[in-house]
C-alpha cells in the first residue's frame, strides 16, 4: 500500500519537487525519430499550448516558484512541438489537515481510515482510503500521461528528450535537462538542484533543532508522552519532532504482509497474497481505535506544535 500520509515531507529541495513529472510523464525510452505534436485523440495538431495555471494570491515564495516551474515547463515544451498540462502543486499546508494540523478533520478521517493501514482494503472503491484501488487509480493518470499514452514510439522518445531527465551523480551531473533544466534555471536562478538540496537539508535541520529546543513543545511532548503510556502505547521518542508520528510509524511496522490491497512479499522475496477484506475490518477496527487514542493524547500538543511547524517546516512533520 501507499504511505504517503506517513512520508510526507513539507520542505523538500526543488529538485525533488520535479520527481513525479518524470514519473508521470517521461514514458518511453524506445529509438524512433519524430517530434510532431499529437493530440490526446490520436490527431496530430501543431498547437502545443496547454494553458497556465494561476497562481495563488496567498501562496507563499516556495509554492510561488512551484507554480512559476511548471508554468515554465508548458511554455518550454510548447516551442519544442509538444503540449503539456501544467500541474498545480500541492499546497504542502493544506496536506497536513487531515494529518493533525486540523484537529476536526483529522479526527473525521481517522474515525473512518485509522492511520489508513487496511482501509484501502475494506474500501476499495473510496478514493479517498490511502492504498485503495481506486486510490491508486486516480495517483496514476494524468493530463500528460494520458497524453503521452497516445504517442508512437518515436513520438515517445522525441518527448522525453525535450521534457529532460534528472541529473545522474554518477556521470556527474548536477542539474535536470531539457525543459526541466531550462525551467529550473528560469524559477530558481544558476544554483544547481543538488546545491540547493544541501541548502534545503540544512535549513530544515535548523528548524528542527528550534523546534526541539521549545520549552513549551518540550513539555507538550512529555505530557503527549504521559498519556500514551497510560494507554498502553509503548513512547519511543519524546522528541517534538517525532513524537507526533511516532505511533503511526509503529502501526506501519507491525503490519502484516498483504495489507493495503497489494501483493507483498516475504522475508525471501516470494509474493504474498492480500489480506481480504474480511482479514482487513477486524484489524482496520483496532487501527482505528490506535488511531483516535494517538489523536487525543497529542491534542494539545499539536495545537501548539503545527503552527510554529507551519511557519518553519522540517524535512518531517512529528505531528501527524
Amino acid at each position: 500500500m501507499t504511505r504517503s500520509r506517513t512520508v510526507r515531507r513539507l520542505a523538500a529541495a526543488a529538485a525533488v519537487s520535479l520527481l513525479p513529472l518524470l514519473a508521470a510523464c517521461g514514458a518511453g525510452t524506445d529509438t524512433d525519430t519524430g517530434s510532431e505534436s499529437h493530440a490526446s485523440n490520436g490527431e496530430k495538431t501543431t498547437d502545443g499550448s496547454s494553458g497556465q495555471l494561476d497562481i495563488p494570491a496567498d501562496a507563499n515564495a516556495d509554492l510561488k516558484k512551484q507554480y512559476l516551474l511548471e508554468n515554465a515547463i508548458a511554455a518550454c515544451m510548447k516551442k519544442q512541438g509538444f503540449p503539456y498540462t501544467p500541474v498545480a502543486p500541492e499546497d504542502p499546508a493544506a496536506s497536513w489537515t487531515t494529518d493533525g494540523a486540523d484537529y476536526e478533520l483529522t479526527k473525521k478521517y481517522r474515525q473512518k481510515y485509522g492511520f489508513g493501514i487496511y482501509a484501502g482494503i475494506v474500501y476499495p472503491g473510496d478514493a479517498g482510503a490511502p492504498g485503495s484501488a481506486a486510490a491508486r487509480q486516480d495517483s496514476d493518470r494524468t493530463p500528460n500521461a494520458d497524453y503521452v499514452d497516445t504517442l508512437t514510439p518515436g513520438q515517445k522518445a522525441a518527448y522525453d528528450k525535450a521534457l529532460g531527465a534528472f541529473p545522474d551523480p554518477k556521470a556527474g551531473e548536477k542539474n535536470w535537462t531539457g525543459c526541466l533544466g531550462e525551467a529550473d534555471k528560469k524559477v530558481y536562478g544558476s544554483a544547481s538542484a543538488r546545491e540547493r538540496g544541501t541548502a534545503t537539508t540544512n535549513r530544515n535541520q535548523a528548524n528542527a533543532q528550534a523546534l526541539n529546543g521549545d520549552p513549551k513543545l518540550v513539555a507538550l511532548a512529555q505530557s503527549y508522552a504521559s498519556c500514551l503510556r497510560k494507554e498502553g502505547i509503548s513512547v519511543t521518542t519524546t522528541q517534538p519532532t517525532g513524537i507526533g508520528e511516532m505511533v503511526k510509524l509503529q502501526a506501519f511496522e507491525s503490519t502484516p504482509a498483504g495489507a493495503g490491497g497489494v501483493s507483498a512479499a516475504d522475508g525471501s522475496g516470494n509474493a504474498q497474497e492480500s489480506l481480504s477484506k474480511e482479514e482487513a475490518l477486524p484489524l482496520l477496527t483496532r487501527d482505528i481505535e490506535l488511531a483516535m487514542r494517538d489523536l487525543e493524547c497529542g491534542k494539545e500538543f499539536r495545537a501548539a506544535y503545527f503552527p510554529k511547524f507551519l511557519k518553519a517546516p522540517t524535512s518531517g512533520g512529528g505531528a501527524g
